[in-house]
């Protein structure tokens, strides 16, 4: 039984490691290769996992293999355009200047109802309002409006904007990122100085915290039922 346990957790590590050496990126965006390797690599995991007759290394082996080999064709792909295509594949132009590519709709065997179910997904019901439509290698399909029909944006209207940037967090769960305050050349003294004046006496109390580009400062306490 322990040995189960401890043969469970090895390549558990294992595979986590593996999979975040292949980068963070989520299921549906990975490649073809990618998504081949991960089925293996879960299929690989679970033959030593559930039969302790079978050595560890039989499995830890054809996994590291794996991840090689991944690592390597990601490598390759990323020098070379030509072995990118091979390995990956390269996008399908669905639709061009508002007109259905039909042989290529063909060439992928790729059916309108499933171009018009993924435009619907994209807030894009009507075909006449689509200049592009991108199958990327991912399966992912990218849809770029006419002109006409794309959301009026401030620089449409000459209109100036104010820089918003990303807000820094500061407080998580009544932990403070003090690696987040020194960036911004600030210190627990005077968040807690800045907290206190909402009557905030405590960090522990703080649930999220955080400061925008302004200066402003937002937090939420934990609730007490919690």
């Amino acid at each position: 039984m322990l040995l189960g346990i401890i043969r469970t957790i090895i390549l558990f590590a294992v595979v986590v490691i593996g999979l975040r050496l292949m980068g963070k990126r989520q299921v549906s965006q990975l490649q073809p290769y990618e998504l081949v390797i991960v089925i293996m690599l879960s299929a690989l995991a679970a033959i030593p996992m559930e039969n302790t007759g079978v050595p560890l290394a039989s499995g830890l082996f054809p996994i590291f293999t794996l991840l090689v080999a991944q690592v390597a064709l990601s490598y390759v792909s990323l020098k070379s355009e030509r072995a990118r295509g091979v390995i990956c594949g390269i996008p399908s132009v669905l639709i061009e200047n508002g007109k259905i590519i039909e042989k290529e709709l063909a060439r992928i065997r790729y059916n309108i109802n499933d171009l018009l179910e993924q435009l619907r997904a994209k807030n894009m019901p009507n075909i006449a309002d689509v200049e592009f439509a991108i199958l990327e290698t991912s399966g992912e399909l990218s849809v770029i409006p006419k002109s006409q029909k794309r959301p009026i944006v401030p620089a449409d209207m000459s209109l100036p904007t104010r820089y918003e940037g990303l807000p820094i967090t500061l407080i998580i769960d009544g932990y403070v990122f003090n690696k987040n305050l020194a960036k911004i050349n600030l210190n627990e003294g005077w968040l807690k100085s800045e907290l206190q004046k909402f009557g905030v006496n405590s960090f522990k109390e703080v649930l999220y915290a955080s400061l925008d580009t302004e200066g402003k400062l937002f937090y939420q306490v934990k609730s007490k039922a919690i």
